[in-house]
C-alpha cells in the first residue's frame, strides 16, 4: 500500500537535509514525503525547494503560522493532506535507515500499528553525518560511530542485530510498548478513526497519547525496536516550559484513565465531510513532483 512519510520540522535545514538524504535512499521508493512545518523561516522552504529537484519521491511542504509548540496541529494538517493508505511518522532529526520503510512494510500487521527504535547521538557525531555516511549505510554501523567519536555502550546492539534474529529480540526487549513518534507507523484509517493527534497537548507524551488512543480503539501494537532503527541527532529543547510538559501529562493521564479513543480537538478540523484537505487561510501547501531518480 503506497505509504506518506510525515516528516515534522521547525528552523532545522542542517538536520533536516541530512534525513531527506536518508528517504531519498530508501530501499523502496513508492512513497511520498510530507514535510510538516511549524512555522518554520524561509530558509526551511528553500531547502526543500532545492532538494526536491534530486528527489526520487514527490515531496509536499505543508507550512503554517509559527504559535509556540504546535506539533500536533501540523501533523493533523499534513494527515489531512496525506494520500497514503498507510502513515509513517517521524520527525526532521531522525536520519533513516536505508531499510527503513520496507521493514515497517513487511511487518505491517491486520489490526496493529508498528513503533521502531531510535539511536541517539551527540552534537559532535550529528555534525559529521555526512551524504556519503547516509547512502552507504555506513553511518549506521559500529565502526563508522565509533570512529567518529561516539563511545560505545550497550545500546549498539541495535545496530547489530539483523534478520532473522531481529524477530526473537522485538519479543524479549522490556521496552514500552508504545507509540514512538520518531518511527511509527499505522493505517491512514485509524488515525482517522481517533481523530488524529491530540491538539490540547503540546511537548510531552503527545505520541504515547496518541498509541493510547489507537490501542483503547482496538489497534494493537506491535514492537519492530530491533528491525528498524533511525540515528537521532542532538538537539536542544529550549521551546519547552515546565507549564507545557504539565498541561500534556493531565491530558496523557486522562486519556489513560477515561480510555478515551476521539481527541476532541483534532484532525476534523483540517478535512471536509468527503475527506479533502481543508486547511487555514495563512497555511501553504507546496507541491513537488518526482523528478529525480527512479
Amino acid at each position: 500500500m503506497r505509504t506518506s512519510v510525515l516528516i515534522s520540522t521547525y528552523n532545522a535545514t542542517a538536520w533536516l537535509e541530512k534525513v531527506l538524504w536518508g528517504y531519498f535512499n530508501q530501499t523502496v521508493l513508492d512513497f511520498e514525503i510530507i514535510i510538516a512545518d511549524d512555522g518554520s523561516k524561509p530558509e526551511t522552504a528553500a531547502l526543500i525547494a532545492r532538494i526536491s529537484a534530486e528527489s526520487p519521491v514527490p515531496i509536499v511542504h505543508v507550512w503554517q503560522q509559527d504559535d509556540g509548540f504546535q506539533k500536533c496541529r501540523i501533523l493533523n494538517k499534513s494527515i489531512a493532506v496525506s494520500t497514503g493508505e498507510t502513515l509513517f511518522i517521524t520527525d526532521g532529526d531522525c536520519v533513516p535507515r536505508p531499510d527503513t520503510i520496507e521493514a515497517h512494510r513487511r511487518l505491517a500487521r491486520p489490526g496493529h500499528f508498528l513503533s521502531g527504535a531510535y539511536f541517539k547521538l551527540p552534537e559532535n557525531v550529528s555534525k559529521r553525518i555526512d551524504r556519503t555516511s547516509v547512502e552507504t549505510g555506513q553511518a549506521f554501523t559500529m565502526s563508522w560511530l565509533v570512529r567518529n567519536g561516539m563511545r560505545p555502550n550497550s545500546k549498539y546492539l541495535k545496530l547489530l542485530i539483523k534478520p532473522p534474529f531481529d524477530t526473537l529480540f522485538n519479543f524479549l526487549s522490556p521496552a514500552r510498548r508504545t507509540w514512538n513518534g520518531h518511527n511509527a507507523s499505522c493505517l491512514k484509517a485509524d488515525a482517522v478513526r481517533i481523530n488524529g493527534f491530540n491538539e490540547d497537548m503540546q511537548y510531552g507524551g503527545l505520541d504515547v497519547e496518541f498509541g493510547l488512543r489507537l490501542q483503547h480503539s482496538g489497534i494493537k501494537h506491535r514492537h519492530i525496536r530491533y528491525s528498524t532503527l533511525m540515528l537521532h541527532l542532538h538537539h536542544g529543547h529550549g521551546y519547552v516550559t515546565p507549564e507545557m510538559r504539565l498541561n500534556s501529562r493531565r491530558v496523557k493521564e486522562n486519556t489513560r484513565s477515561q480510555k478515551l479513543i476521539w481527541a476532541e480537538r483534532g484532525l476534523d478540523q483540517w478535512r471536509s465531510a468527503d475527506g479533502s484537505a481543508k486547511l487555514g487561510e495563512q497555511d501553504r501547501v507546496t507541491r513537488y513532483p518526482t523528478v529525480g531518480r527512479n
